[in-house]
């Protein structure tokens, strides 16, 4: 259901795109907006570009970071607008919105949009099962936000009205662990790591990305998590 669908913008710079944003979800049925550090909100001129949106910028959850806006999603994709060099399945919008719509039938579910100017960072990008890239053409690639929030929007719309409940809702799992149960366990994970002497307090970035991805990948269940940590805490002692 689009209520259990989350529009996510990162750090954005120019207020009138957060009201142009809200104005393109709200003509496609989506309501729920959260804004990571915004420049200059609330602002006349989020409200003006709104157009009628206003009830979407009153009721936007602002954030200090992505980890508070994630924090009940169990689906997390992520807008770019350029090729990563990650292991993270790429698709096209239509199929973005499918999946997005499919599983927000039971799960909170997110879409991320990144700065205007530079996008998402490579430590946000890690959080993401999947990324969606529209097909601009590679000399003018450059999509304003509002823009691309309208095309991922319209596209959610779409895949609501072509959704057939008898046949989708039996692989829907609603037992996924949430971005923040998942946080939690990385957090746990590194930490027995470093106490191991196999990761060093500062550094290993690389390793520790490759990890989260690892586990996004798999998209573990809350009974999966629970085994790993309860062999986590094991551990942690056996080391101490």
């Amino acid at each position: 259901m689009l209520n259990n669908i989350r529009f996510v913008l990162l750090g954005t710079t120019h207020s009138g795109n957060i009201g142009a944003a809200a104005r393109a979800m709200k003509t496609m049925g989506l309501n729920d907006l959260a804004l990571v550090n915004p420049e200059d909100f609330p602002s006349a001129q989020a409200t003006s570009r709104a157009s009628g949106a206003d009830d979407l910028l009153s009721q936007a959850d602002v954030c200090d970071d992505i980890v508070q806006a994630l924090k009940d999603s169990k689906l997390v994709i992520g807008t770019t607008a350029r090729k990563r060099h990650c292991d993270i399945p790429v698709i096209d919008a239509r199929v973005a919105a499918e999946i997005l719509y499919k599983e927000s039938q039971i799960n909170k579910v997110s879409l991320v949009f990144g700065k205007e100017r530079y996008g998402m960072t490579n430590s946000e990008v890690e959080r993401c099962h999947y990324l969606v890239r529209l097909p601009t053409v590679e000399s003018f690639s450059s999509l304003n936000l509002a823009s691309a929030v309208q095309v991922l929007a319209y596209e959610c719309r779409m895949a609501e009205l072509a959704y057939n409940p008898t046949q989708n809702d039996k692989t829907i799992d609603s037992d996924y662990v949430t971005a923040e149960v998942l946080d939690s366990f990385y957090q746990h994970y590194f930490k027995v790591m470093e106490d191991a002497l196999y990761l060093r307090k500062e550094g290993h970035d690389s390793l520790k990305s490759k990890i989260r991805l690892m586990y996004n990948r798999m998209r573990p269940k809350k009974y999966e998590i629970d085994i790993l940590r309860g062999f986590l805490s094991k551990l942690e002692k056996k080391l101490k």
